[in-house]
């Protein structure tokens, strides 16, 4: 698991590790030196764009540290620097973002210490932004202690995911992992169990399928071609909505309450027993 010390983050409402509210609206910085400050400065970044042929110790120190923060950095024409902002952009282009993020470590850490069970969900490429909104509105409603999203390949936490998410991303903890295996290997040795809901598996949910009243992270995947083959292997269970209908998929944020509810049903009956 690669260390976290570096990343900055906001203490919050239901562990030290949830985002405190702010502003919806997406800022942006221009020209490298600001960039490089703002993250000298512990400003989170969503992502950086780098004109593609402008390579100086600026930018190569953007790049170091933006790796060490696991921040997302794009090389990219100078056409979609111009497309993202009129203004003399000077070849660098950043988002800040919305929220703060959390670091996982910490936060699995802190629950157990705390003898509370942790139920985290992990989001394979989840690139539409109202869908991830949606989900982050399901997981704080059902209970989620973390959500985990990968650092490249995801939705951009915009103002639409904060609006669609009814204020959710601010209240649950969201990690950003720079690599999602070594992640899910790291739960899985911390003794939280893996739960892929999927459509490539005959086991159903169900209400005997899988017991998910102990330390559970439930992963689901992409809009596109689900959960990459490389983390469905990983897996300690997989599971299938059962669908009656003639449409053979669910839409991911609606996939998602589903298995977030059963997983909540069976720890509150586990609670009155």
């Amino acid at each position: 698991m690669e260390s976290r010390n570096n990343r900055q983050y906001v203490g919050g409402s239901r562990y030290s590790g949830a985002q405190s509210p702010k502003e919806d609206k997406i800022e942006m910085i221009f020209g490298s030196r600001p960039i490089l400050e703002a993250m000298l400065a512990g400003k989170t970044l969503e992502k950086i764009f780098l004109q593609r042929g402008t390579r100086n110790s600026t930018t190569d120190e953007i790049s170091t540290l933006a790796k060490k923060l696991d921040v997302p950095v794009a090389t990219v024409p100078v056409e979609k620097l111009n497309n993202l902002t009129r203004k003399n952009h000077q070849g660098a282009v950043a988002f800040i973002s919305a929220i703060s993020y959390a670091p996982l470590d910490e936060i699995v850490t802190s629950l157990f210490e705390k003898g509370k069970v942790p139920l985290l969900l992990i989001l394979d490429r989840i690139t539409d932004v109202r869908n991830f909104g949606s989900i982050a509105r399901n997981a704080e409603c059902m209970g989620v202690d973390a959500i985990v999203i990968p650092s490249r390949g995801g939705a951009q936490i915009n103002a639409d995911a904060i609006k669609t998410s009814a204020g959710a991303l601010h209240l649950v903890p969201v990690c950003r992992e720079a690599n999602l295996k070594n992640t899910l290997d790291y739960l899985k040795d911390y003794g939280v169990q893996l739960v892929a809901c999927t459509e490539k598996t005959e086991d159903q949910l169900t209400e005997a399928a899988v017991d998910m009243t102990g330390p559970t992270a439930i992963l689901m995947g992409s809009e596109e071609d689900g959960i990459s083959p490389e983390y469905l292997k990983r897996a300690d269970a997989r599971l299938r909505i059962p669908l009656m209908g003639q449409i053979s998929s669910l839409n991911v944020s609606v996939a998602t309450g589903i298995i977030l509810y059963e997983a909540m049903r069976q720890r509150l009956n586990e609670a009155k027993a």
